[in-house]
């Protein structure tokens, strides 16, 4: 049987979420990650910044990588960024991963209150500070004058060499301009949760091309991609269980664009809900039938699963699948990551792997 790799040749990779949650549980679901043999972990921003957590997964495993999924670039001085990327990176012994984001308008200037930016700008700029700051904080700063970030660092004194000073940055992406952002000057590219399997296979062209008109090599940049998984016997229930999550993003005008374009624009706008309903998904979450569920989540026993996320390896180095989370309990919520474990072990079983099952 040939031995299943990624798309550039190599093992598939696997990484996971990790919650925040009292420290010795986290402690355990990271070894346990390693015991199944995940490559990383990452932890979500959704309102705190995910540093924290990350430094507590890594003082607590030898081997996982862990990483920010993505911290949202908007809401702190990418000089903050860069010290905390490095103090992680220390933390973990090199083996941080920071993962950046630039969210949506209505999140980085509602939720945040920070000022109004053009965001794929606002971004770029700040990879540049950001890697400028790690690469030259322990030799001294020049002064920089930039669109968004201007800083003369008189008062700042000069720090201890970093583990690194080229700290992988992997950038996040759902449309075509973030997306090229990533291949041009990240390090990694992070696809959005939204993209399917057919859709990521769909967009290899797009980005063998982009690489090609910024003079890289597929192998000089990681693609990770989220996808969301469902693991139940009972494929009907994991598709009922699953149906919040899709009404919940679908409920965004700002990701209306992409409904449209794979023929569920007319559902995503029944769905769409003004800014202070968006924690009521049970008034909209009939308008998500199951094909639409099934079109952005995939359901089912895990060889059926393994089989449909087949196509990501065709584009992606790994992947980080994703429970359905809205109107789930914590009972559930356990239940769908335990398969998502089951899913990892099985598919490194399969490759030859030693992995130990949940």
């Amino acid at each position: 049987m040939t031995y299943p790799v990624n798309a550039v040749g190599g093992e598939r990779r696997w990484w996971g979420v990790m919650p925040t949650l009292p420290a010795p549980m986290m402690a355990g679901i990271g070894q346990q990650m390693e015991q199944v043999g995940f490559e990383g972990c990452f932890s979500l921003q959704i309102y705190g910044p995910p540093f924290v957590p990350m430094a507590a997964t890594a003082a607590t495993t030898s081997r996982l990588k862990v990483g920010t999924g993505v911290a949202i670039a908007g809401t702190r001085s990418p000089v903050e960024t860069a010290y905390a990327a490095m103090d992680v990176d220390r933390i973990s012994e090199g083996r941080f991963v920071l993962g950046l984001g630039s969210s949506i308008k209505s999140c980085v200037t509602g939720m945040y209150g920070e000022p109004e930016r053009k965001l794929l700008t606002h971004l770029r700029e700040s990879v540049k500070v950001i890697r400028y700051v790690i690469a030259n904080a322990h030799k001294g700063l020049d002064p920089i004058a930039g669109e968004y970030f201007t800083a003369d660092f008189a008062e700042m004194m000069v720090t201890a060499p970093p583990v690194r000073t080229d700290i992988p940055i992997w950038i996040a992406a759902l449309q075509d301009k973030m997306t090229a952002l990533a291949l041009e000057v990240g390090d990694g590219l992070m696809v959005h949760a939204l993209w399917s399997a057919a859709y990521t296979r769909s967009k290899l062209p797009f980005i063998e091309a982009t690489l090609a008109q910024h003079g890289r090599a597929r192998s000089d940049i990681e693609i990770n991609a989220w996808p969301w998984i469902a693991v139940n016997d009972d494929k009907q229930k994991a598709i009922d269980d699953s149906r919040a999550t899709v009404a919940a993003y679908s409920g965004y005008k700002e990701y209306e664009p992409f409904f449209e374009a794979i023929g569920f624009g007319d559902q995503a706008r029944a769905c769409q809900l003004s800014l202070g309903e968006h924690g009521d998904i049970a008034n909209v979450v009939g308008n998500v039938p199951d094909e639409m569920v099934e079109a952005f989540v995939t359901c089912g026993p895990v060889d059926e699963v393994l089989e449909k996320i087949e196509p990501f390896w065709d584009v992606v180095d790994s992947l980080c699948p994703m429970t359905p989370y809205r109107d789930l309990t914590m009972e559930q919520m356990t239940q769908y990551n335990a398969g998502l474990y089951a899913l990892v072990a099985t598919a490194k079983a399969r490759a030859g792997a030693v992995a130990e099952p949940v």
